[in-house]
């Protein structure tokens, strides 16, 4: 927590610096709506397992995300566009420089199959309700023993429909440039946002799971900057990066009601976006 709290003070002195040199400018009463694709990275990650038989914890996961290979069927098919990972969101200026915001980041985050923990805690014969024998390789207590986490017999784990994001956020916006016609120009951006995390997590553990319904696993804060440029009277572009923090503390696995799981997740999330103004025409 203590990097989202240097990452907000540095923006927000950004913010008081800008205030001394702004130019005229106001949204005031500007609603907008954006949608766009993002790219999301992921910091190595400890997973906590617990139910009937086992408690254990895999230490340094490394996980990372799912883009859909570009297509136009896939990428601009009404029907289809929100497979990819994307972004949508829908604000407010309720001051010349202030925007409150809601939105949904739709990321994916796949565990790397197959990969070299390390693993602490206990796993009995059985495990769950109803049973689920488990292989003998596995079986015994542990205290940060080196393990391969195999992907046939052991674990394979995701958030793939997905990694979902439902945030507040609250922006600052300032003007860098504006075209001579008033209507172009290019803003510079930050913003402190929280919210819940919705997965959707798809998890196989000692060979059961499924691809459980979404959830309310736990909440995260965020900070971002970004650029937004101006094209028209309605339409824009923006340019965002973000960073933030979750904390899950029920994500379901097995698909039963006693197995579940707990992680804690850093992210770093780029996307570009297209937008839709209205309300108020940005003024001359």
């Amino acid at each position: 927590m203590k990097k989202i709290y240097y990452l907000t003070t540095f923006l927000f002195s950004l913010i008081l610096s800008a205030n001394a040199q702004k130019q005229p400018y106001s949204r005031k009463g500007e609603f907008y709506v954006l949608w766009g694709y993002n790219r999301s990275t992921y910091r190595n990650s400890d997973i906590h397992f617990y139910g009937k038989g086992y408690d254990f914890t895999l230490y340094n996961v490394v996980a990372k995300d799912k883009p859909s290979p570009f297509d136009f069927e896939t990428y601009f098919n009404p029907t289809e566009f929100s497979i990819p990972q994307y972004d949508l969101n829908a604000g407010w200026f309720f001051a010349d420089h202030w925007a409150v915001s809601v939105g949904w980041d739709h990321m994916k985050y796949v565990m790397v199959n197959d990969q070299a923990s390390t693993i602490s805690g206990h796993i009995s014969g059985t495990v769950s309700n109803p049973d689920i024998p488990v292989n003998p390789a596995y079986v015994g207590d542990y205290n940060k023993t080196p393990i391969v986490i195999n992907s046939n017999d052991f674990l394979t784990f995701e958030h793939t429909d997905g990694f979902n994001y439902a945030s507040v956020e609250l922006d600052r916006y300032d003007r860098i440039w504006k075209a001579k016609n008033g209507i172009q120009g290019l803003d510079w951006l930050v913003g402190v946002g929280a919210g819940a995390i919705v997965p959707r997590s798809d998890v196989r553990l000692f060979t059961v799971g499924k691809n459980n319904a979404f959830n309310f696993a736990g909440w995260g804060t965020s900070v971002k900057a970004g650029l937004r440029f101006d094209m028209s009277r309605r339409l824009f572009l923006q340019a965002d990066f973000k960073h933030g923090y979750t904390r899950l503390f029920d994500i379901h696995t097995t698909g039963r009601g006693s197995d579940h799981a707990k992680q804690s997740i850093w992210f770093t999330e780029g996307y570009v976006a297209l937008g839709y103004k209205f309300g108020k025409h940005r003024p001359r």
